[in-house]
């Protein structure tokens, strides 16, 4: 009695057999990467980022009382959203 165990490719076992990274984990190193310089910019460029008047558009709720303060940055959320829409639609093509 013989028993036939085909080895079903994966890309854990994908690694060992071809002794290469595969595609999957390639790519997430290159979005890990690409996420830590865009941090470091942003920590570095935040003096000026600061003053650009963000998250204080007309338009955006704020409402303050003695005790409470509630913010909701209704129009600075659509701004942002469409830009980083456009930016990701330009890398894309």
């Amino acid at each position: 009695m013989e028993f036939n165990i085909s080895i079903i490719q994966t890309p854990y076992n994908l690694l060992s057999l071809t002794g290469q990274q595969p595609y999957v984990f390639r790519e997430m190193q290159k979005i890990m990467i690409i996420s830590g310089v865009v941090l470091i910019l942003t920590g570095l460029a935040w003096p000026w980022l600061s003053k650009l008047p963000l998250g204080r558009l007309p338009g955006d709720i704020a409402i303050e009382s003695e005790n409470v303060k509630f913010y909701f940055p209704v129009v600075t959320s659509i701004i942002l959203s469409l830009l980083l829409t456009l930016i990701l639609y330009f890398f894309r093509k």
